[in-house]
């Protein structure tokens, strides 16, 4: 059973940055697809990075694309989120997923992830 936990978050100033990471155990992740999700108080969750193990390629939602970094170890079977350039806007709490597919539009939605972090609290103060 793939179990994932999230660490990293905190409380940052607007301009500052924080590096989330998601130590996953359970599995042999070399076939995953990993993403990072967000959750705003009263707001739904919105996707905000994947990346495809195998090769590391990433994908990001607009909103963060120059900001925020994917990145995976795979010695420790570790995947990080590098933010940079926080906004009070990044403020939610983060989770990863993961799941075997490499493709389709529940990448970005969720929905074909099966496995979910507890999640981890950002906050940006303006």
């Amino acid at each position: 059973q793939v179990q994932l936990v999230e660490s990293g978050g905190g409380l940052v100033q607007a301009g500052g940055s924080l590096r989330l990471s998601c130590a996953a155990s359970g599995r042999t992740f070399s076939s995953y697809t990993m993403g990072w999700f967000r959750q705003a108080p009263g707001k739904e969750r919105e996707f905000v990075a994947a990346i495809r193990w195998i090769d590391g390629n990433t994908y990001y939602v607009g909103s963060v694309k120059g900001r925020f970094t994917a990145s995976r170890d795979n010695a420790k079977n570790t995947l990080y989120l590098q933010m940079n350039s926080l906004k009070p806007e990044d403020t939610a709490v983060y989770y990863c997923a993961a799941t075997q597919r490499q493709s389709g539009l529940g990448l970005l939605t969720g929905s074909l992830y099966d496995s979910w972090g507890q999640g981890t609290q950002v906050t940006v103060s303006s």
